[in-house]
């Protein structure tokens, strides 16, 4: 789902140009995640759903993929005003 906008959202992970919000270190933190997961689970996952933020009206994905140690986990971005990727929070998907 959304071939295009994932492909935009991989890049800026290769390219290392994303920001994490404190809610996100917070929850990384709290899962037991690093950022390897985070990258693992955005470079290797899918789409499954997008979302209009309220406020801003800006358009955040949910992607859902394996952590590298093969959890399933989902993360939510935006691509921000400074073109840069945000990631809201990522958190271990439930049984």
């Amino acid at each position: 789902m959304y071939p295009r906008i994932l492909n935009r959202i991989r890049d800026l992970i290769r390219e290392c140009r994303y920001i994490l919000t404190i809610h996100a270190l917070d929850e990384m933190d709290d899962e037991g995640l690093s950022i390897f997961d985070v990258e693992r689970v955005i470079l290797t996952g899918e789409i499954t759903e997008r979302q209009r933020e309220k406020t801003s009206r800006e358009w955040k994905y949910i992607i859902q993929g394996k952590t590298t140690e093969d959890f399933d986990a989902e993360v939510v971005v935006k691509i921000g005003p400074t073109g840069k990727l945000v990631i809201i929070t990522v958190y271990l998907e439930e049984l």
